[in-house]
């Protein structure tokens, strides 16, 4: 007997797809939602059921809790998985699911109260012995924040409480710009959560951003499955992650670990969460906790053989966390965005080519598709590319092959800067911090940002000359076509068959 006879997938794209196939590998029904943009979307086409939330923005459909719980009762769902971004750490919709008698897949909507807010999660943090950046628990208003900034130590950064994803955060060098950069952290954390709240701490210089997965279950226990390195960010964002970090001691690593499960039970923690740190000379600082799944838990995966969402499956119904395996190898993912390279912005369009990387090692977890088109209604990322290797070196050349070989054609990705970074002096030593992306694409640098870009843009180029050529090819009767139109071929054969 199953764990649970159905669960609806509460989100969309990749992540959803991620979902759906490991429950229905467990013998779970899966009913997916969608919005109006996503009528096609391969979530929807891969789910045993789907149900139509109506409109295109999120508002209209993923963030609708109402219309996604009246969902999971129209299909008599015992379970919802809530993946990442929307709903997840909603604590709302977590305590509603409860009421509705349907297990959320996460931890109860306490915990995500008690951890989404910065503030809150800094003192809980505190009372485990976790240790934590110098500054100030409490939210900081503007009459007490110069002689709190001086306390402290320049520079210091300011925080939205209950902030997330880069918003509402300003670093100040010196008390010159501090009450600016204070007014424009809490409007932008005011429009980002609705919650002017910000706090203060002090910068840590040239910090290393490391991360611990967890797992816990509804009997107390509560593992960890190493540490993940995430430095490599543009606007606060993650671009390229790897496991594990080079810099990380064997004792650090223990002492990490232990910290992440100790803050999990303190706070009565069920389900898969990722406790984030800063790492700067030696020492270490709790940053925050996610409470849900993260984007970059396939390099964990494939680091120690390990399905993280079967996990949450299965201690969502009662069952005892697995200790984890040993781990072995070098793991490392880049984002896939639809985001224009030479300044981030997102990128619209329908995809008109895809070619996919392969070979050992590689797994690319994607909800892409030859005709997709990508709107501005949800998150610019496309999915992510991720490798396994028998060492660190092994795997950076097999992801740099790897991103070599993937082809997007009609919209514009970050895949030239993570090749950039990949590339560069800093990521290959493992002598980097999150500065790298302002480092190698800084004046002194633009030459080879600009020859990466070029590169990237000829290959496409040459992707749809070769594709051209193979169609004039074939129509002559030629019996044998480029590597493109076999491509071509396989796609046409999967779209026909699907």
């Amino acid at each position: 007997m199953p764990l649970f006879r159905r669960i609806l997938v509460a989100n969309r794209g990749e992540i959803a797809l991620r979902v759906i196939r490991t429950a229905q590998e467990m013998g779970i029904e899966t009913v997916a939602v969608f919005s109006d943009a996503d009528r096609m979307a391969l979530h929807v086409r891969k789910a045993n059921f789907a149900a139509h939330l109506g409109g295109s923005t999120p508002a209209e459909s993923y963030l609708d809790a109402d219309k996604v719980l009246a969902a999971a009762k129209e299909f008599e769902c015992d379970a919802l998985h809530p993946g990442y971004g929307f709903l997840s750490e909603n604590a709302a919709f977590s305590r509603a699911c409860a009421e509705a008698g349907v297990e959320f897949l996460g931890p109860s909507g306490d915990a995500i109260s008690s951890m989404g807010d910065k503030v809150a999660a800094r003192n809980i943090a505190l009372k485990a012995g976790v240790p934590l950046v110098p500054g100030l628990q409490d939210d900081v208003d503007e009459d007490h924040l110069v002689t709190a900034a001086s306390e402290v130590g320049y520079p210091v950064m300011l925080k939205a409480a209950a902030g997330g994803g880069g918003k509402g955060i300003r670093i100040v060098e010196d008390e010159s710009g501090l009450i600016e950069a204070f007014r424009m952290a809490r409007a932008e954390a005011k429009g980002a959560f609705g919650d002017d709240r910000v706090y203060l701490e002090k910068f840590v210089v040239e910090p290393r951003h490391v991360e611990i997965q967890i797992m816990a279950d509804k009997h107390g226990n509560v593992v960890h499955y190493g540490e993940r390195e995430c430095s490599v960010q543009r606007r606060h964002q993650k671009l390229v992650e790897e496991s594990p970090c080079v810099v990380l001691t064997p004792e650090l690593r223990e002492e990490m670990g232990k910290a992440a499960c100790d803050l999990a039970r303190e706070v009565g923690y069920v389900g898969a969460g990722t406790v984030e740190f800063l790492y700067s000379r030696g020492a270490f600082y709790f940053l925050e906790m996610n409470t849900r799944l993260q984007v970059e838990h396939p390099i964990t995966e494939e680091r120690y053989g390990v399905d993280l969402v079967r996990e949450m499956i299965r201690v969502g119904a009662g069952e005892r966390v697995n200790q984890p395996g040993e781990p072995r190898g070098h793991s490392i993912e880049v984002r896939i965005n639809a985001e224009d390279p030479t300044n981030f912005f997102p990128s619209l369009g329908v995809i008109k080519r895809l070619g996919l990387p392969g070979g050992p090692g590689v797994r690319l977890d994607s909800a892409m598709f030859r005709g997709l088109e990508v709107t501005p209604f949800y998150d610019s990322m496309l999915g992510k590319l991720i490798v396994h290797g028998d060492d660190r070196n092994q795997a950076i050349a097999r992801m740099r092959r790897a991103l070599q070989e993937l082809r997007i054609v009609g919209v514009a990705t970050s895949l030239p800067v993570a090749l950039r970074a990949l590339e560069s002096e800093p990521f290959t030593s493992g002598n980097y911090d999150t500065s790298i992306l302002t480092t190698i694409t800084s004046e002194n640098n633009e030459y080879h940002l600009v020859a990466s870009l070029a590169g990237a843009l000829a290959r496409f180029l040459a992707a749809e000359r070769v594709g051209a050529a193979s169609a004039a090819h074939a129509e002559e009767g030629g019996d044998r076509a480029p590597a493109w139109a076999q491509l071509g071929r396989r796609d046409r054969l999967w779209r026909a068959t699907r």
